[in-house]
């Protein structure tokens, strides 16, 4: 009889559990490509929910100091917006630096920080700010 050719037990099994461990290697890289994924959309939507909230601001209604907050998406995204006189620090060290809301009676500038927070405990966090300037008619924020 001649001697037939093939592959052993031995070698069929080496080739399954290499098999294996590669088809483990790219699944669970697959699945954290998916995660990063639906990340990247919930970030996404909370920025466009921050742009839009931070374009109508000021628009509809007039400025007002102090603090709102609400929900989007049925509680899925929170927001709380803070609006206060900005106070330049830089103007502020100089040693004999006029206070420019004491001495000038224009326009002024308010500072809007918007925080958005979304998930588990409300794990995932952003933060903007921006600044508006009133006309000089608007007087100071209430």
């Amino acid at each position: 009889m001649k001697r037939q050719r093939g592959y052993s037990l031995l070698e069929v099994i080496v080739a399954f559990a290499l098999l294996a461990l590669a088809l483990t290697l790219l699944l669970g890289s697959l699945s954290g490509a998916s995660r990063q994924v639906g990340q990247a959309e919930l970030r996404s939507r909370a920025v466009l929910h921050a742009q839009s909230l931070l374009a109508t601001t000021g628009v509809i209604e007039p400025l007002q100091q102090g603090e709102r907050s609400g929900q989007w998406e049925e509680g899925r995204y929170h927001w709380r917006l803070q609006v206060e006189p900005y106070a330049d620090a830089r103007a502020d060290a100089g040693a004999g630096a006029l206070a420019a809301a004491d001495t000038v009676a224009g326009p002024v500038l308010a500072q809007l920080t918007l925080q958005v927070w979304w998930g588990q405990a409300d794990a995932q966090r952003l933060q903007w700010r921006s600044l508006r300037l009133l006309p000089a008619n608007a007087g100071t924020l209430r």
